[in-house]
C-alpha cells in the first residue's frame, strides 16, 4: 500500500507513504485514496482525519509523471463514454474534518490535495506552490477554484500565474495554513486540534462542515435559511440534551453521533 490509515480514538491518520518519490502520486495512489476517503466517510467511528505524508522532505508533490502517461482514450471518450477514469484529486469528499498536516513540499496536485482539507497545519520548512503554468499546463485538480477561495483574489492570481513557490511563514501570512510549528511538532499539534474536535458532537460538527462549506457558494439569505434549518434538525438529538445535561452537571459530556 502506497496510502496507509491508522485509527484510535476516532482520529484516522492517513499517511502518503512514497518518501523515496517525494511523495508523489501514481494512479493506483489516488484509487487507493478514494478508497480511503469512502472508508472514512462510511466508518461512524471515525470523527477526525490528519493526511500527512511520509519523511520530513515532502507532504506531496504531486502527480508522479514518470508512471502517469497520457491515456489512449479521447477526453471525449473519458468523460462521456463507459471507460473509466483514474478517479481525480479535486473529487475527494468527505463530510469529516480533514486535518493536513504539511511537513516539506505541498506543490502542484501537491497543494491540491492540501486545499481540500478543512485546516492545514505547516512545518517551517514547508514550501506551496502551484508550477504548471511554468511547464506549459494548468492547476487541474481543483487549484485554479479552491486557491482563490482559500487565500482571496490577489495572492491567489500571484501564485496561479507566477508559478512560484513560497514559505512555510508566507503561507501563514496570506491565510493558506492556520499554524506554522517545528518539524517534530507538527503531528502533535494536528493531533491536538483533531483531539478537540473528536471530543465534540459529531453530528454537530459534520452540521458545521456541510454549513461553512456550502455557504461560501450561496447567497447570504440562503445560507442563513440553511443554517436555521440544521439548528431545528439537532434541537432533539441526543447529543445536543447530553451537552446540555453535562453542561448543567460539570461534566464533560459523552457524544454518541445520535
Amino acid at each position: 500500500m502506497t496510502i496507509s490509515i491508522e485509527v484510535c480514538d476516532h482520529i484516522a491518520t492517513v499517511t502518503l507513504n512514497r518518501p523515496e518519490a517525494m511523495n508523489a502520486l501514481d494512479p493506483e495512489s489516488v484509487e487507493q485514496l478514494h478508497a480511503i476517503w469512502q472508508k472514512v466517510s462510511s466508518d461512524s467511528d471515525i470523527r477526525v482525519v490528519i493526511l500527512t505524508g511520509a519523511g520530513d522532505r515532502s507532504f506531496c508533490t504531486g502527480a508522479d509523471l514518470k508512471k502517469t502517461q497520457p491515456p489512449s482514450e479521447t477526453f471525449a471518450e473519458l468523460h462521456f463514454g463507459s471507460v473509466r477514469p483514474t478517479p481525480s484529486l479535486a473529487t475527494l469528499q468527505t463530510g469529516k474534518p480533514v486535518i493536513g498536516a504539511i511537513n516539506g513540499f505541498a506543490l502542484g496536485g501537491g497543494l491540491e490535495l492540501a486545499l481540500q482539507c478543512d485546516i492545514r497545519i505547516a512545518s517551517d520548512g514547508a514550501k506551496f506552490g502551484l508550477p504548471e503554468v511554468c511547464i506549459g499546463s494548468i492547476p487541474g485538480a481543483g487549484g485554479t477554484q479552491r486557491i482563490v477561495r482559500a487565500i482571496g483574489q490577489s495572492d491567489a492570481m500571484l501564485m496561479l500565474l507566477t508559478g512560484a513557490r513560497i514559505d512555510a511563514q508566507e503561507a501563514l501570512r496570506i491565510g493558506l495554513v492556520s499554524r506554522v510549528v517545528t518539524p517534530s511538532a507538527l503531528m502533535e499539534t494536528a493531533m491536538s486540534i483533531a483531539r478537540q474536535i473528536a471530543a465534540n458532537a459529531p453530528l454537530a460538527v459534520a452540521a458545521v462542515k456541510r454549513l461553512a462549506t456550502v455557504g461560501r457558494e450561496i447567497p447570504l439569505t440562503a445560507g442563513l435559511e440553511l443554517e436555521q434549518q440544521s439548528f431545528g434538525i439537532l434541537r432533539n438529538s441526543e447529543d445536543r440534551l447530553e451537552g446540555r445535561s453535562a453542561f448543567a452537571e460539570k461534566r464533560k459530556p459523552v457524544f454518541k453521533g445520535k
